[in-house]
């Protein structure tokens, strides 16, 4: 299998008061920075789903427009559509909001996604975490598909669709979001207490 690998980076960042949060420090680094840093090694290419001005992440990736503001698949689908012309099987995205997901997540989506028809597998813990997830490059045409439907565009409507697996990890906090200025006060604490 050729993995690469792409970063969520296209949320507005509305509970952050409209902040770019690929943009947010947490110990000193960007999200985005800690988001290349735990991905990179995992891959054999990365890039950034992010709309925008591109020049902003001067980081010499690939910055991936959506071809319409739908929201995370739409993010997905540019990322399987630049990764498949280069012989990518698949490709594991994370959301740049989610700095502490697993230094395995890779493998483990690899060895999860063996069990699903499709090849698509998810990132789970005590609940489902959508946007850490392995796509199969053979699921563009679909979900181009489903975007064009009109239907409300919700990963886990397309993964379930789609018969995807579940890649168990048990560290609940490995898939912690950063969403207000409270939860990035609580990151920057887990991490002091980790130190």
């Amino acid at each position: 299998m050729r993995i690469f690998g792409v970063i969520l980076a296209g949320g507005g960042g509305r509970r952050m008061g409209g902040v770019d949060k690929a943009a947010l420090m947490l110990a000193g680094e960007t999200l985005l920075a800690r988001a290349i840093a735990r991905l990179e090694p995992q891959v054999e290419r990365l890039a950034i789903s992010a709309n925008g001005d591109p020049a902003r992440f001067d980081l010499g990736l690939p910055v991936l427009a959506d071809t319409a503001p739908l929201g995370p698949l739409a993010g997905i689908l540019s990322a399987l559509s630049w990764a498949a012309p280069q012989g990518a099987t698949a490709v594991v995205t994370v959301a740049v909001d989610t700095p502490f997901f697993p230094g395995d997540l890779v493998p483990q989506l690899c060895l999860a996604a063996e069990t699903s028809p499709t090849g698509l597998a998810i990132a789970a813990s005590a609940k489902d975490h959508p946007t850490c997830s392995l796509w199969p490059v053979t699921l563009a045409p679909a979900l181009q598909a489903f975007l064009a439907s009109g239907a409300n565009p919700r990963v886990m409507d397309f993964a379930q669709a789609h018969d995807c697996a579940r890649a168990r990890f048990a560290d609940e906090t490995a898939f912690r979001n950063i969403n207000t200025p409270a939860e990035l006060d609580a990151a920057e604490a887990l991490l002091r207490g980790i130190a």
